[in-house]
């Protein structure tokens, strides 16, 4: 079973443990248009790699290759992040049935559920959260 992590309860862990990483799951267009994590403060990056590719929406067949190739061991605490968490939940569980332990779903993803006028990133989630995030 993969746990859900509120998101400023992540950016404590990242804060906490260097080895720590979180992973944004989106597609490159979200990236590129609605934002993405800020970890400057940390002295590093997100790591980046779609769970789905744009536009066709297909599941990445080489997602766990990738985070190898990100330089993620078995023991690499990962915290996986979407939209509103169904796809990180998604990639978290192919890491998890790749052998990856300490794999984490960031509760709410980036931009959390939409508001009562259907906008994302003011209910809950990264965003909403005021935690530090950048446009690319």
């Amino acid at each position: 079973m993969i746990e859900d992590i509120e998101p400023g309860k992540v950016w404590e862990a990242l804060q906490a443990d260097p080895q720590a990483q979180l992973c944004d799951v989106r597609t490159d267009a979200e990236w590129n248009f609605v934002g993405i994590p800020d970890l400057q403060s940390l002295g590093r990056e997100v790591v980046l790699i779609p769970w789905q590719v744009y536009p066709t929406m297909q599941r990445n067949g080489g997602f766990v290759e990738h985070l190898r190739e990100a330089g993620m061991v078995s023991e690499t605490p990962i915290y996986f992040l979407c939209r509103s968490g169904a796809r990180s939940l998604a990639a978290a569980q192919a890491a998890q049935a790749a052998g990856f332990t300490r794999v984490y779903n960031v509760a709410d993803g980036f931009e959390g559920p939409p508001d009562g006028q259907g906008h994302r990133g003011q209910v809950s989630g990264w965003k909403a959260e005021g935690l530090p995030w950048h446009q690319r």
